[in-house]
């Protein structure tokens, strides 16, 4: 009963939730990129994309809930036809018995019946008989109408909720669309601004994007949290000089970065094959970097902590697409790198995919 309740809660809470977010303004639909801060550029695009991934994942919650709610109509609508025609079976089987009864004599008035039976018992035995047939027969077609009327309520109320979460996905899939193009025009603006730093060479300080210290229990994570891997440590290619130093996670631009563990940032450059970078170091010695920015987030000399926001992800200097470049060496030194995949493993840290090589 309790889980027939919440089920029957659930639905139109998630259409007020819905509603609510659609009619939430984005970041991005006071005006356009052209006179922002480097700081309200990367802003807007973290914004964006939390109300991109916000809107996504609320509109495959009401996909779901769509199916579900659907899935219960057709069951209520199968179970309400089924009902149908057992009613329909049980009407003929009461003209059946009530055809046998005239043919036995049920049509005749009680003197002849009494009359014509052998006993007063074998007169009480059919008349029982007849009249317990009746009853079962039309208990049997009172239930069957009453699961009927429950059934058809059921299919009515699940076909509305399917109904009214259509159209809601079908607004929410508009928003995204929406979204979706307000993203790229604004990872255009951030990734402009970031090309101008790092041909200029000069980097324009962190951008502050308001957004507290991570809080994790964990002592070392991944540099970015969803990523599709792409060029591995070691690997061959045009774009380097001799091998791949480091270990490419393919994200869009603006992606978050996070700092892999605790450190101090001893570096943060622009301009050359690496774009815009940042280098931190390690308790222990080790080092890790992180290039191809679009914008960094923490001064040189700022101490960080395990999954803190230090910049966003681009495609500046030496790079063919959106991605992450994430080295770890043993000094501060390039020619130091070793591959970071197993180093992140012995870490507790388990990267994803297969690596390119």
């Amino acid at each position: 009963m309790g889980s027939s309740r919440g089920s029957s809660l659930f639905v139109p809470l998630l259409l007020c939730a819905l509603a609510v977010f659609l009619a939430r303004p984005t970041a991005a639909e006071s005006g356009a990129g052209g006179g922002e801060t480097d700081s309200g550029v990367s802003a807007r695009v973290a914004r964006l994309s939390e109300d991109a991934g916000a809107v996504t994942r609320r509109y495959d919650a009401g996909r779901r809930e769509a199916a579900k709610q659907r899935a219960k109509a057709l069951r209520s609508g199968r179970l309400l036809s089924r009902e149908r025609r057992r009613v329909a079976v049980l009407r003929k089987d009461l003209g059946r018995i009530a055809r046998a009864q005239y043919r036995q004599g049920g049509g005749l008035p009680c003197t002849a019946r009494t009359l014509f039976s052998g006993t007063p018992e074998e007169l009480m035995r059919s008349e029982h008989v007849h009249e317990q047939a009746d009853l079962a027969v039309e208990h049997a077609v009172v239930k069957s109408l009453g699961a009927q009327a429950r059934l058809a309520v059921d299919e009515a109320r699940a076909s509305a909720q399917w109904r009214a979460l259509e159209k809601r996905n079908g607004e929410l899939a508009g928003k995204q669309r929406t979204l979706q193009t307000q993203l790229e025009e604004a990872r255009q603006v951030l990734q402009g601004r970031a090309d101008e730093s790092a041909a200029a060479g000069s980097c324009q300080g962190a951008v502050r994007l308001g957004r507290p210290r991570a809080k994790t229990t964990r002592t070392w994570v991944a540099p970015v949290e969803t990523y599709r891997l792409s060029a591995g440590f070691g690997s061959g290619g045009d774009h380097w000089a001799n091998r791949h130093t480091g270990q490419d996670f393919a994200v869009p631009i603006g992606t978050p970065v996070r700092a892999v563990g605790a450190g101090k940032v001893v570096k943060v450059e622009c301009g050359g094959a690496f774009g815009i970078q940042i280098v931190i170091r390690h308790p222990g010695g080790y080092c890790t970097q992180y290039a191809h920015l679009a914008a960094v987030t923490v001064d040189q000399g700022e101490r960080v902590t395990p999954g803190q926001w230090i910049a966003q992800s681009g495609t500046t200097g030496n790079s063919t697409g959106p991605h992450l470049h994430f080295e770890v060496r043993t000094t501060e030194d390039l020619e130091s790198s070793i591959d970071p995949v197993p180093w992140l493993t012995a870490r507790g840290v388990q990267v994803r995919g297969p690596v390119s090589k």
